[in-house]
């Protein structure tokens, strides 16, 4: 029989998922270069373009989540996880995993529930401070649990929780510029102060607005912004600002691809609370202000930033209050060099690092455990 370590990583939907994911698997084939990996994702979600960029098959399932707007399209929701429970006990059947590992999302909850009733040992990775239902219930039976805040034993046995934090991308921790070699590239001024915008996707809606809501505001002020718009509404913001005819302080992009280069040119950031980012921001020590998506299952993103706010290590802006007082905050904060150094010592504290080596030693233990 073949005696290379065949594994499966389950999960998808979200950057937030799908960066710890691959970065889990790149961990494992350094280690077990001639190991076999599968992905298992949703269909039509994020995963089954970003996975195969990554180097790595993948497997989708029908499953979806409830649509609370529109009761009428969850009819045939049965049907898909029935679906989806089939395919999946298929792919077990001829992969033959020696563990399987959920990282968050549809697609995980089919998959481990089956490696779980077919006794293939599981590990859940937990990105968040609130934990979802999923995984809540996925952790009942899972081996392992790896988790990135303290305080987990809330939702899952003490015994199986490993504190590990999440695994984030290598470009942000690898880049070697200097801030002000990273702000020519961006076209800015490298001796000025510069505060980067980030509201991912479709989750950029309320940052955006809190800029376009005081464009004469940006348009006066000496600082430097670096925005990434999201694509969706990338063209209508290009479109507003036509009326400046001159902006040289603002560089707005639909899309950063090397995140790395962006964070050392920036001072400060504007994020979302999403876990894989303030994982980032927390080994680099950057200087955040948290504007959580009210948007995302559990609220877990107000969780998220509250955790580093009570340690004094992030600016937690409310989203409904974004639009009146961000850009003002923000302003106020990259003024204050002393507050963000502060901010800077106190989030470099909470950082995890080596984490997806460290979960995937537990991953490879977990397989090859007679």
């Amino acid at each position: 029989m073949d005696e290379r370590l065949r594994i499966i990583i389950s999960g998808g939907g979200t950057g937030g998922h799908i960066f710890p994911a691959v970065s889990i698997a790149n961990a494992i084939k350094a280690k077990q270069p001639d190991a076999e990996i599968l992905f298992v994702g949703a269909l039509g979600r994020m995963e089954m373009q970003r996975v195969p960029a990554a180097g790595y098959e993948i497997v989708g399932l029908p499953i979806c989540g409830f649509d609370r707007k529109h009761l009428w399209k969850n009819i045939t929701l049965p049907f898909k996880m029935w679906k989806s429970d089939r395919m999946v006990k298929r792919i077990l059947r001829d992969f033959q995993p020696q563990a399987v590992v959920g990282v968050g999302g549809y697609a995980s909850f089919p998959t481990l529930a089956a490696a779980e009733q077919l006794h293939i040992p599981t590990l859940i990775q937990e990105q968040n401070s609130f934990a979802g239902k999923t995984n809540k219930m996925l952790g009942e039976k899972a081996r392992k649990i790896c988790v990135a805040y303290e305080g987990m034993e809330r939702f899952f046995p003490a015994e199986k929780i490993i504190m590990t934090g999440n695994p984030v991308r290598q470009n942000v921790l690898e880049s070697n510029l200097s801030q002000e070699e990273a702000r020519k590239l961006f076209g800015l001024d490298p001796q000025k102060k510069t505060i980067l915008l980030v509201g991912g996707s479709l989750g950029a809606r309320t940052i955006n607005e809190s800029m376009l809501q005081h464009l004469d505001t940006l348009a006066a002020t000496d600082v430097q912004f670096i925005w990434q718009t999201g694509k969706y509404y990338h063209a209508a913001i290009n479109e507003q600002l036509k009326k400046y005819k001159d902006l040289p302080n603002l560089k707005v992009t639909d899309f950063i691809s090397n995140m790395g280069t962006a964070y050392k040119a920036a001072d400060l950031v504007i994020s979302r609370a999403g876990a894989s980012s303030i994982s980032e921001f927390c080994l680099i020590g950057k200087p955040v202000i948290l504007v959580p998506s009210p948007n995302v299952a559990e609220d877990h993103q107000t969780k998220n930033a509250m955790a580093l706010v009570n340690k004094e290590a992030a600016i937690y802006v409310k989203d409904a209050e974004a639009p009146a007082t961000l850009l003002r905050i923000a302003l106020d904060t990259v003024a204050d060099t002393a507050k963000l150094s502060s901010l800077s010592d106190n989030i470099l504290k909470l950082g995890l690092k080596d984490s997806a080596d460290i979960i995937a030693d537990e991953v490879i233990k977990l397989a090859t455990k007679p």
